[in-house]
Order: C-alpha cells, then sequence, then structure tokens
C-alpha cells in the first residue's frame, strides 16, 4: 500500500528549519566574509576574488552528489553534517583573533563551503522526496522566506552585532569572532532539532540503480545531459544571475567605503540594517509572492514578469552611485526595491531547477543544476571587483545592467510545461 500525500501542515514543522540551516553556512561563508574582510583591510579586489572562489564547492558538488543518493539516507546526512558545520563555525570564531587570519579563515570557510555544499545536496534531495510537486511549488516561497531570514540573522544582525562589538571592545578581530559563536552553537542545536522532526519518507534510502558507485555516478550524468534541450538549459542555468553576481560582491563594499571613495559611507551598524535586515526582508517579501504566483498561475506564464522583476531594479544602485544621497531612508528604500525584485524574480530559477531534476536520480540532478548556478555566479564574482577599480563605482553598476541582457537571450528559449508548478 502507497503511503497517502504528506499533509502540508506536517511540513511546517521542517521546511522552514531545514532551509533556515541551509543558509546559515552559506551566509557565513559567502556572505558574511564579505564585510568582515572589508573591515579587517582587505582590499576590494581581493575580498571579490577570493571570497568568489569559495562559491567552487558549490560548484562542482554534483561531482559527488551521486554518493549522497548511494550511501545512507537523505535524512542521516542532514543531521550528521549539521553537527560537523557547528563545529566549522566555532572554528572560524577561533581562527579570526590569531596570526595570518586571512589564510587561516580562508582555509575554514572552505570547509565549511565543502560541508555546507553537501548539506544542500541531502536537503534539496530530501525536499524532493517528501513533498508532492504542487507542495514543492507552494513551500518555494516558505523556504525562501526562512532562507532568508537566515540572511537577515547573518548580514543583518551578525553584521549589526559586529558593529556593536566593535565600539564597544575597540577591537575588529575580537569582534567579528564573537559573531560566529552564536551561529555555531545553533547549529547544533539545529542537528538534535531534526533528528527528531524530520519525517521519514517511504523513498529515503540509498539508491543504487547502477551495479556499482562509478555506475551511479555515469548514469546520473548522462540521463541529465541527454534531457531534451539541455544546452538552452544550462545556458539559462549560467546566465540568469550574470549581473546580480557581480552586483552581490560589491553592494557591501560600495555601502562602506567613503564618499570620496565613491561609496556611501555608512557604518558596519548602519549596512547590518540597511541591507542585512531592510533589504532581506524585502527580499523575502519578494520571494513569498513569487511562491504563491506559481503555485497560482504556473511557471510558464511567470516566467517573464519575474525575469523583469529581476533585473529592472539594479537601476537603484546606478541611481545610489551617481546621487551618492545621505538620507539613510533613501538609500533603503532604493536597495529594498532592488532586493524585492530580485527575491520575487530567482523564484523562478529555483523552480526551473526543481523543473529539470526528476526521475531515480533527482537528487543528484538537482545539485547539478545548483552547481551551474554557483559557477554563474563564481567566475563574474571573481572579477567583479578588478572592474569595479577600473571603472569606479557609477559605471559598474551600469555595466551591471548591461550584463542582464545575456539572460534575457537564454530565457527565450528554454521550454516550460505551462501547468508546472501550479497547485491542482
Amino acid at each position: 500500500m502507497e503511503n497517502p500525500p504528506p499533509s502540508p501542515w506536517r511540513a511546517w514543522s521542517w521546511v522552514p528549519s531545514l532551509y533556515f540551516c541551509q543558509a546559515v553556512p552559506y551566509v557565513a561563508v559567502v556572505a558574511l566574509s564579505v564585510p568582515m574582510y572589508k573591515k579587517l583591510g582587505v582590499s576590494n579586489a581581493d575580498l571579490a576574488f577570493y571570497t568568489s572562489w569559495l562559491y567552487l564547492p558549490w560548484v562542482i558538488k554534483p561531482l559527488w552528489s551521486p554518493f549522497v543518493d548511494r550511501y545512507r539516507t537523505k535524512r542521516g546526512w542532514i543531521v550528521a553534517l549539521q553537527f560537523f558545520i557547528g563545529a566549522g563555525l566555532a572554528c572560524v570564531a577561533l581562527t579570526v583573533p590569531g596570526p595570518d587570519f586571512f589564510r587561516w579563515t580562508l582555509a575554514v570557510f572552505w570547509l565549511l563551503a565543502f560541508s555546507a555544499a553537501t548539506h544542500d545536496i541531502a536537503s534539496d534531495g530530501f525536499y524532493l522526496l517528501a513533498l508532492p510537486v504542487h507542495q514543492q511549488a507552494f513551500f518555494v516561497g516558505v523556504r525562501s522566506m526562512f532562507f532568508r531570514l537566515a540572511n537577515i540573522s547573518g548580514q543583518g544582525g551578525l553584521v549589526y552585532l559586529a558593529g556593536r562589538l566593535e565600539e564597544s571592545t575597540g577591537d575588529v578581530h575580537r569582534a567579528w569572532a564573537l559573531v560566529f559563536v552564536p551561529p555555531a552553537v545553533l547549529f547544533v542545536l539545529a542537528a538534535l532539532y531534526h533528528q527528531i522532526v524530520l519525517p521519514r519518507p517511504r523513498g529515503d534510502g540509498p539508491s543504487a540503480t547502477a551495479g556499482s558507485a562509478a555506475g551511479d555516478w555515469l548514469e546520473a550524468f548522462a540521463t541529465f545531459f541527454k534531457k531534451k534541450g539541455m544546452g538552452f538549459a544550462l545556458a539559462y542555468l549560467l546566465l540568469y544571475r550574470l549581473g546580480e553576481a557581480q552586483l552581490v560582491k560589491l553592494v557591501q563594499p560600495f555601502l562602506l567605503d567613503s564618499r570620496a571613495a565613491g561609496g556611501l559611507g555608512l557604518s558596519t551598524k548602519q549596512v547590518g540594517l540597511t541591507y542585512g535586515i531592510y533589504g532581506i526582508v524585502a527580499l523575502t517579501l519578494g520571494g513569498l509572492l513569487g511562491g504563491w504566483a506559481v503555485a497560482r498561475y504556473g511557471l510558464k506564464r511567470m516566467l517573464w514578469p519575474m525575469l523583469a522583476a529581476m533585473h529592472i531594479p539594479n537601476f537603484a544602485y546606478v541611481w545610489l552611485a551617481y546621487a551618492q544621497p545621505s538620507d539613510p531612508r533613501l538609500i533603503s528604500t532604493a536597495v529594498a526595491v532592488e532586493q524585492f525584485g530580485y527575491g520575487f524574480g530567482f523564484t523562478a530559477f529555483v523552480i526551473y531547477m526543481m523543473l529539470l531534476a526528476d526521475g531515480a536520480h533527482k537528487t543528484a540532478h538537482y545539485a547539478i543544476c545548483t552547481g551551474f548556478m554557483a559557477l554563474g555566479m563564481m567566475v563574474p564574482g571573481m572579477f567583479s571587483g578588478d572592474i569595479q577599480a577600473g571603472l569606479g563605482y557609477p559605471h559598474f553598476f551600469v555595466w551591471v545592467c548591461v550584463a542582464t541582457l545575456p539572460s534575457i537571450a537564454a530565457t527565450a528559449f528554454i521550454k516550460v510545461d505551462p501547468a508546472y508548478g501550479r497547485d491542482g
């Protein structure tokens, strides 16, 4: 007898916490590292280049995603990795105050990135197994909301806390070390919680369709790349965020840099509030609206409105760079507008990746999609600091807007079932 469809109410007990936890190490590695290194005296070019390399584990995670499918359960991987990530975050706190902090924190961030990428494989695979398709579309908005709440906690709350600690201790290194203690504790508690509340879906088990691990690996990749229209799909995955990949690396340095250097001269606390709280709240609301819109109208109907919402608000940073307003309300409004559009538009991208992930290797297929997504963020981000240094902030943000054009062309060629993602 088949299991009855899972109740959507049960999903509320684990989807929010799971995707909050998925975001925490990502925020620490990709987002918190940027203002931390900026405040510790690392140049824009260096911090953009080296922190962009930290995307690499998310790029290459498809290489080991079939093994996550083959060994143990997704549930088991999730709990074990959350304990390990908690230990890694504690190691960041220990290495920030020490000598040669840049080298040692980068090394720990690399370990965290590989652990977090593997956690993503397991949690995304678990999500696809534990929920039917229409619930997957609906909960995209929910998981996006809690992913963004983790961003608020990290880029907002923890950056604001760092600013307060910088002022109270007078020691920037110590302040940023203390910032990594709360997420380390959180992850240990989360592992204990998920050991209790995560469901045990019938399909969650070692998945071996070939005779060996290498056979499973080859089969997962072969079935993915044989999908019809895969060339256009890969172009979409790589190009959809081409502009955003460059923008996101320089937003916080832009907000922190002095007005003489072309920035807005905000304090660490102000950046925590403006970008990390107000901006992420707007982004979360955009993601929730996007999840509802796709569940209501289907992905195909929402594809172009979401593309426009993703890219047009980038002009807010062009205005900020040229006008350099001093009113915090104007700055926060411009940041919130861009983030709301990004949250709404990114929903289409996530659900399209779910469309591509199907069959016996859906966990591996989704990991391959997110690997190409991360590659599309890593490579442009690596060179964004040098581009900004050469152009200056105003021309750099104009370039970001120009860099969104290839995603428009890529979107025109992908094929989507009109009913995909729609409830009922």
